[in-house]
């Protein structure tokens, strides 16, 4: 993989490797039978389909192929189907490969991204950040594959190099005559992998209600709760931003505590006002607003403490007129 370390920007501070460019592949075509016929990818999870979920997960792809039957998606997709309809997941695979240009036997399409994201649809817990590990393969691998828990290859939450991708299904194509109906461990088989150890709580795929129920229960009982709303939220306005959420929520609690409890949500939604339609950043206008709420409250205490003067006031001390004088020179920019 792509050293991630040395390179600095402005001000001494790392600067992010630029992302590897992939394309993505998502397997939608299940038939739900342990979900009793129900459809899997229109399941929802913490208020989005599992289909929207991975979709989120993988914006950052150039081009985003679903396969399986139409649906309404939270973002543009290319829509393919694998032949036949329910073929299985090496049939899905080379039918969202082509739908991107590909195909196997032939060489990858020209200044297409040499590396591609196979994805399940049922995958509630799959991150950006996965995402992105799968996609940068280190020099001889021709995929990366993430290992669960329990030491199960999670072949359908991986990234494979399209060249090589392609010259495999050709050769299972050529060894078996067609890739529907294939077992889908044929695949890495004729592969170079690279294992990818992840936390227990990585990528843990939804095949039956109970596993739905567990992901439910997850979402509302380790913490996660702040990160999964916000998430859904960005995902239903169609941003996509960083929120330093340590900070938005110091300065809600420093506009509750230091002016009242309903400034608490107006501050936040003039906080997000000023950053969608002034470019402020964030982080800087919590930082202002925390600062505000603080001489804010401080104010309120000086008040309340009977034979004293306001700090600045006339009679204040003998500080006052220079305090006064370098106040009004900040607000002018003087």
């Amino acid at each position: 993989m792509r050293d991630q370390g040395s390179a600095r920007g402005r001000g001494g501070r790392p600067r992010a490797a630029a992302p590897v460019p992939f394309d993505a592949v998502v397997l939608a075509g299940g038939a739900g039978r342990r979900l009793g016929g129900t459809d899997k990818a229109a399941v929802r999870v913490g208020g989005r389909t599992l289909l929207d979920r991975v979709l989120t997960a993988c914006r950052a792809a150039r081009g985003t192929v679903v396969v399986g039957p139409p649906r309404p998606t939270v973002r543009p997709v290319i829509r393919a189907r694998e032949d036949p309809p329910g073929g299985g997941p090496l049939a899905a695979v080379a039918a969202g490969l082509a739908a991107l240009g590909h195909h196997p036997g032939r060489p990858p399409s020209p200044g297409a991204p040499p590396v591609v994201a196979v994805l399940a649809t049922d995958l509630p817990f799959l991150t950006p950040e996965l995402v992105a590990a799968v996609t940068d393969p280190p020099d001889g691998a021709d995929a990366v594959v993430p290992v669960d828990a329990d030491g199960r290859d999670q072949t359908l939450a991986a990234g494979y190099r399209v060249a090589p991708l392609l010259t495999a299904l050709a050769g299972i194509r050529a060894e078996h005559g067609r890739l529907d109906g294939l077992p889908l461990r044929l695949l890495p088989a004729a592969l170079r992998v690279h294992r990818l150890a992840t936390s227990p709580n990585g990528p843990v795929d939804c095949d039956t209600w109970a596993d739905i129920a567990a992901a439910r229960t997850r979402i509302r009982d380790d913490g996660r709760v702040l990160e999964e709303w916000l998430a859904a939220v960005k995902a239903e306005l169609d941003i996509d931003t960083d929120v330093d959420t340590g900070a938005l929520l110091d300065a809600a609690r420093d506009a509750a505590h230091g002016v009242t409890r309903p400034a608490a949500p107006l501050t936040t939604y003039l906080l997000g006002y000023a950053a969608g339609s002034a470019g402020v950043d964030p982080a800087e206008a919590a930082r202002r607003i925390g600062a505000l709420a603080a001489r804010w409250q401080q104010e309120q205490e000086q008040e309340q403490e009977p034979g004293q003067a306001p700090q600045g006031a006339p009679g204040a001390g003998p500080g006052a007129a220079t305090e006064a004088t370098d106040a009004a020179e900040g607000a002018t920019g003087r």
